[in-house]
């Protein structure tokens, strides 16, 4: 037997399921499951075409760290394999987001998504100050998930997209409170060369784009091969920046005169068009039959000529900006894995380093208007009053290293164990120079001219934790799963933010709050303790904290094809300091989940229905929000309670139609009176003493994740004039849902996210090796709230903006493999 038969024929032995432990799922699952069914949901990490046999394919999964068959993990867990990838048109995260119905986000554009699984948000704003997200995001091994958003990779060459919705804090750690997002590529193969291509030209209204991408697999040696992979795409815009004005009253009235900025020289159709350039390298070497090192490669550069937001004041897909805006987002990551045997232990090392660079040009005269409205704020003497339209400039350089080192036992043993430990390391460079051109140079801060405000800071965050699952085999039927994490944080925060000395607010923050050295006088500033390019140090703090986060299923296996599980596990976040110096620091929140799950095959393999009802307690939630300043407050308080039910299924109608999708239904409230107000040391006030505006009573429905969520996918194939053809049809849709936690904001922003439904189609021909297809994206051009917002607190900014999904666009595709 050849090297790479016998390989092959381990792989398939390691899946197959084992004897003492079939598949299962109880007979008389709840009743919520007939409405569940009806709605035909799929997504699955194989394509839904029919095996040799005429049913389903077996989808391969390895949430728990184990390579294993979907139908015998008891978790949820919602995928996409690369076939289904590939006919759906998914090429980055909005894209898959859609089809994943236990996860919704907010956005602040490609590369700033803010990650929720089951509805577990409270519409953070995810500042660079702010809570770690509670949703972790993993390419392959490692985690990329950074603070302001995870990375936006383009979606090409991957094996399979798993959504693993529910705590996954025994094995995933801090950043997966609420589920874990895992990107799975595909890996260089020994056995066999492989490459192919993929050409596609698209139209919307703001014009054309196009995507080119290609791999090539290249053995090396019986025992060694290299992936390379690259990828070149360009979208275009669909905003524009039309002709507008706004006027400063104070400066106005000081300066006897209007004091208006007009955005004449910015006006521009289509002008968020974006380009993204990347590629991937990855080498596979099989030491011998027990050890293999694969180190990969991999990056990715995003140039976005605007903003993804339009003015509903303004019209349809329009905005006024006063700059000409632009933001760039560049990263790299190296990563090595190592998998091994000794004696009948496996072992994997996982390691990482990345490094992503974001930078950024963005209007902000909103925040200087509603100021200026306000509280007559307009920056500047009396005898020099300018246009006080503000910017800001951006520069946030992130550096994350990662290292596992886990064991695992025999699979196939009645007693079976995974467990390892943990280390990683996130660093945060943040520079933000808000700025008004030709500022009063006695408003500036020192050393920055034009600035009205600088933040220049460096967070680190850094956790370290041991984990691990035990399982138990009782009899053939029931097992039974405890584990655990310990974990240990300590994140810092430190550097300087704020005004100037001489501005009049610079009291809060600031030169006024600058450290000195020992000995020298208050306003000396050859004393201040420097930090960087910034004029001093005003903030240096830290939090530390550990804890156990544990996990409990006991799983019963009615045969091969059907199971049903039941789950108490925690997912925790870290807490953190807040910059603002006179507020104690936060602290780590935890879910508490109590879950019931199924999964189950009927019909000879050709219908696959899986489902979980879940209820979720989310106790001292991390709030953050805008407070004075515009400086980002993080407090624990409130609590809240999520109910829901979860399924997907697919089903092979005939050896030519498949049918399937998924859907999630959420019902999330308040458990307590939650308050924005906070008293001198930063806790929120009682609800008596609380502002209206301010307050949130018990039983107010969470923000971002819809009641209801869920898709529904058709694809039929038959033969057309020597060609293999497919005809298919994809409809997305989901229910209005809040879009602040407090219902004053919300009122400010416009009202919550509207409902909404997106259609996709498609035609293709396929023969040989090469395929045509032609498609249609978003068929009835329909608009999404993605994400409302305004540059400031929603009380003051009373101007929402919404970001909004890609319009209508024709495309086509031509593709060949070799």
């Amino acid at each position: 037997m050849t090297r790479s038969r016998k390989r092959k024929l381990l792989r398939r032995q390691a899946l197959r399921p084992h004897s003492h432990a079939p598949r299962a799922i109880a007979r008389n699952a709840p009743l919520v499951s007939t409405a569940v069914l009806a709605a035909i949901s799929t997504a699955h990490a194989q394509s839904p075409t029919p095996a040799t046999s005429g049913g389903l394919e077996e989808v391969i999964v390895t949430a728990t760290k184990r390579t294993e068959s979907l139908q015998d993990v008891p978790i949820s867990i919602q995928a996409l394999g690369t076939q289904k990838l590939e006919e759906l048109h998914v090429s980055d995260f909005d894209d898959y987001a859609k089809f994943l119905p236990s996860l919704s986000y907010t956005t602040g554009g490609p590369g700033f998504a803010r990650v929720y699984f089951r509805g577990v948000a409270a519409g953070d704003n995810g500042n660079h100050s702010g809570s770690q997200p509670s949703v972790g995001i993993y390419l392959d091994e490692q985690p990329i998930t950074t603070i302001q958003g995870s990375l936006d990779l383009h979606m090409y060459d991957i094996a399979r997209v798993e959504g693993l919705a529910g705590p996954q804090g025994t094995l995933y750690g801090a950043s997966s409170q609420a589920g874990t997002v895992r990107i799975i590529t595909n890996k260089p193969d020994p056995d066999g060369f492989a490459s192919g291509y993929d050409l596609e030209g698209s139209v919307l209204e703001g014009g054309g784009g196009y995507v080119a991408e290609g791999f090539v697999n290249i053995p090396v040696s019986e025992r060694a091969a290299v992936r390379l992979v690259g990828w070149a795409t360009k979208t275009p815009g669909y905003i524009d920046n039309v002709p507008g004005t706004i006027t400063f009253p104070t400066a106005s009235s000081v300066a006897g005169r209007p004091i208006t900025a007009s955005n004449a020289a910015y006006v521009k159709n289509n002008y968020n068009d974006t380009e993204t350039y990347g590629a991937r390298a990855a080498l596979r070497i099989d030491l011998n039959d027990s050890w293999t090192i694969t180190p990969q490669l991999m990056g990715q550069k995003q140039e976005n000529g605007g903003g993804f937001a339009y003015d509903p004041a303004v019209g349809d897909l329009e905005i006024h900006r006063y700059r000409s805006e632009k933001f760039d987002d560049k990263w790299g990551q190296a990563a090595l894995t190592v998998e091994g045997k000794i004696a009948n232990l496996d072992l994997v090392y996982a390691g990482s380093y990345l490094k992503r660079d974001t930078t950024g040009d963005s209007d902000y005269s909103d925040y200087t208007y509603f100021y200026d409205v306000v509280y007559g704020y307009y920056l500047n003497s009396d005898t020099d009053v300018v246009n006080a339209s503000q910017y800001f400039l951006s520069d946030d350089r992130y550096q994350r290293w990662s290292h596992e080192l886990r064991v695992s036992t025999d699979p196939t043993k009645r007693l079976r164990f995974v467990g390892g430990v943990f280390a990683q390391r996130q660093q945060h460079r943040i520079e933000q120079n808000y700025k008004i051109d030709n500022l009063d140079p006695g408003l500036a801060v020192t050393g920055y001219p034009d600035t009205v405000w600088l933040t220049q800071q460096v967070r680190v965050d850094r956790d370290s934790a041991v984990f691990g699952e035990l399982t138990y085999d009782f009899t053939e039927n029931w097992s039974l799963l405890g584990g655990f994490r310990w974990y240990d944080s300590d994140n810092t925060l430190q550097g300087y933010y704020g005004y100037s000395e001489a501005y009049s607010g610079s009291g809060n923050s600031g030169e006024t709050l600058c450290s000195f050295q020992a000995g020298d006088a208050r306003f000396d500033r050859s004393g201040w303790i420097p930090f960087g390019g910034a004029p001093c140090r005003n903030l240096d703090k830290g939090q530390k904290e550990d804890g156990v986060s544990p996990k409990v299923t006991l799983t019963y296996k009615f045969d091969r094809d059907r199971l049903v599980y039941a789950t108490y596990s925690e997912g925790f976040r870290p807490g953190g300091p807040n910059r603002r110096g006179t507020f104690a620091p936060y602290k780590s929140d935890t879910l508490f989940n109590y879950e019931i799950g199924w999964k189950s095959t009927w019909l000879d393999n050709r219908l696959r229905f899986n489902g979980a009802v879940f209820y979720e307690d989310w106790d001292d939630f991390q709030f953050s929000f805008l407070g004075a300043n515009g400086l980002t407050n993080i407090v624990n308080a409130g609590g809240a309670r999520i109910k829901g039910v979860e399924s997907d299924v697919s089903l092979a109608a005939s050896d030519r139609l498949m049918l399937g999708g998924s859907v999630t239904f959420l019902n999330s409230e308040l458990t307590k009176d939650f308050c924005e107000n906070l008293d001198s040391t930063g806790l929120p006030l009682p609800p008596g003493q609380c502002d209206p505006l301010s307050f949130a009573s018990k039983g107010t429905e969470l923000p971002i994740a819809p009641k209801f969520k869920g898709n529904v996918i058709a694809r039929y194939t038959f033969p057309l004039g020597g060609f293999n053809a497919n005809m298919q049809g994809a409809f997305a849709y989901q229910s209005e849902r809040r879009s602040a936690l407090l219902p004053a904001d919300e009122a400010e922003l416009g009202g919550p996210n509207r409902a909404y439904g997106v259609a996709d189609f498609s035609f293709g021909l396929d023969r040989d090796s090469y395929s045509l297809e032609l498609f249609i994206d978003n068929a009835f051009d329909k608009r999404a709230d993605i994400t409302r917002f305004a540059q400031c607190d929603e009380q003051i900014c009373t101007h929402p903006y919404i970001i909004t999904n890609q319009p209508r666009t024709f495309g086509l595709k031509f593709s060949q493999r070799f």
